[in-house]
């Protein structure tokens, strides 16, 4: 054992643990943490503008690498500020890991109004953590920090916390540091893949069903592999793009929404759906028809049944599920007739897509996707392009480079962006709305100062573009949607981020070029008024109803 500070215990127990970068922002009441992570040459801190940041640049850092990363909060109003980017942590399942302070053990529980006392933060982070422990005693820091972390690597991922008082993170203890860079993952039952092999082998009509499971248990390769043994295609959820490559021929992308793919669905004999809920978006509020059979492969056991009935439900990790159905398929009975009619079906659709979006923001996908690098992080807030081309007609070529705020909250993109760029060390694209970048624009400091390789780009519609379109169907009048012009260029340089204006397409191509090869931050400033008006279709129950339905 080796004595040292409870801030010290702390750092080498996340060095053991494989944590390379912390996000947060130094507090009295986390400043023991803070020296001690200063002082490591294996762990870098970035110094974020906001606590809810630093949580989504940590879920972000964690998508982009498969790896465990931490947020480093003050206690209080702090960890407050963090329990947004957790919720989204939580939806989207990640493996992040919050440590906060708390008071010193003597106040506790005394209700005396001391500095940032907040007597039942560990039960406020209980409601969006799986696992939360509240440290008592300075020898139990390294144990219950490796505890918490395991809990979060194992299954499907999910955030826990660690609250440690500031005085056990002076005191001076003996401890040993334990921990482990590894979680074993969650083993299938052979039967289940034997069976589920023997079935997709006799399946004339399958189709998989690919989850943001897949990406986050690194499955992409066996994904792939399975797909091509069968000739099936593999249709995506949002958060499962990239797990097949998108110019793969057997690759549908993210359109099981779309009307004309529900004919695929009825035709279906078989779907495998791996690492998914079958969220409502997806499933067009679950009312897309699935076939009797359906082999439901997730981490979580909760999950499975909970939308659809599986008529073979299997427990495990994505990428050892279908290793191990692999190993066992024997053949293909695939209808190649009908894997052509799918990809006509997704062609027609894109088509479609591409028409309704315009030729301006057509072209803006199109030089996207041939300047950026293939590996290159592609991170979307909730604002128009990305629901009318960014989840659908930007294609996402490798697992684990696309990104949105799951949660569909506006704001992320910026954070989510930094996390992404510092997990994969790629270029990394944001694609933002004026009104979401506003609540995080504090970051342009962060990336500044760290110099991270994002490249935001600002669609500038003067407005919540979204709430807008569907204030305008359905009211016919418009309120809290309309905002001031912000010139975001000087702005960005004047928090030191490279920046210029975009106005029309021709502009958008040369500046996106520069900022690629640009190795820090950029900014671009589009003014969607020099653009092609774009369509966004509105869900059935936001479209304009009659008076008296309103």
């Amino acid at each position: 054992m080796t004595q040292m500070t409870g801030g010290e215990v702390v750092a080498a127990t996340l060095a053991k643990i494989g944590v390379r970068h912390v996000f947060g922002i130094v507090s009295v009441h986390n400043l023991p943490i803070y020296d001690a992570l200063s002082l490591r040459d294996d762990i870098e801190i970035v110094n974020v503008r906001h606590e809810q940041a630093a949580a989504h640049a940590a879920d972000a850092y964690s998508r982009a690498s498969g790896e465990l990363c931490v947020v480093l909060t003050s206690t209080g109003p702090g960890a407050v500020n963090a329990v947004a980017g957790l919720y989204e942590a939580a939806f989207v399942s990640s493996k992040v890991l919050m440590i906060t302070g708390q008071i010193e053990s003597r106040f506790r529980g005394k209700g005396k109004g001391f500095l940032h006392e907040h007597e039942t933060q560990a039960e406020m982070l209980k409601t969006i953590c799986r696992e939360v422990s509240s440290i008592r005693h300075s020898e139990e820091i390294s144990k219950e920090i490796a505890r918490v972390a395991d809990d979060i690597r194992f299954g499907r991922p999910q955030p826990g916390a660690v609250e440690i008082p500031i005085d056990l993170q002076y005191k001076m203890v003996d401890c040993e540091i334990v921990g482990s860079e590894e979680v074993p993952a969650l083993v299938p039952e052979e039967s289940l893949l034997k069976e589920a092999a023997r079935q997709l082998s006799r399946a004339e009509r399958p189709i998989i069903w690919a989850g943001g499971g897949v990406n986050i248990a690194g499955a992409s390769k066996a994904l792939t592999a399975l797909a091509v043994a069968l000739d099936a295609p593999v249709m995506t959820t949002i958060e499962g793009r990239g797990s097949i490559p998108e110019d793969h021929h057997l690759s549908l992308g993210f359109c099981s929404d779309r009307p004309m793919m529900a004919e695929a669905f009825e035709e279906a004999d078989l779907v495998l759906a791996v690492g998914t809920r079958f969220q409502n978006y997806a499933t067009k509020v679950w009312t897309l028809p699935l076939p009797n059979l359906l082999i439901h492969i997730d981490a979580d056991a909760g999950v499975i049944n909970r939308n659809y009935p599986s008529s073979l439900p299997i427990v495990g990790d994505a990428r050892l599920s279908l290793e191990g159905i692999l190993g066992h398929v024997t053949g293909s009975s695939v209808d190649i007739q009908f894997v052509d009619r799918v990809k006509k079906w997704k062609d027609a659709d894109r088509e479609e897509l591409l028409k309704e979006i315009g030729t301006d923001h057509a072209a803006i996908v199109s030089m996207i996707r041939t300047i950026l690098p293939r590996d290159g992080r592609i991170v979307r807030d909730s604002t128009v392009p990305n629901y009318t081309w960014g989840n659908r007609l930007l294609p996402i070529l490798e697992s684990r480079t696309s990104m949105r705020a799951a949660s569909s909250a506006i704001g992320p993109g910026l954070p989510l962006g930094i996390g992404a760029a510092l997990g994969s060390g790629a270029s990394t694209v944001v694609i933002q709305g004026d009104g979401g970048l506003m609540l995080s624009i504090g970051e342009l400091a962060t990336c500044a100062e760290h110099q991270i390789p994002v490249i935001i780009c600002v669609f500038n519609d003067s407005g919540y573009g979204v709430l807008r379109i569907i204030q305008d169907s359905v009211y016919g009048h418009r309120h809290g949607t309309d905002l001031p012009k912000n010139d975001f260029v000087k702005i960005a340089e004047g928090m030191g981020v490279a920046a210029e204006h975009v106005r029309g397409i021709d502009e958008f191509e040369q500046a996106f070029s520069r900022a690629v090869a640009t190795p820090g931050p950029t900014l671009l400033d589009i003014d969607m008024d020099y653009l092609a008006p774009i369509t966004f279709p509105l869900p059935a129950h936001q479209r304009k109803k009659s008076n008296d339905q309103l």
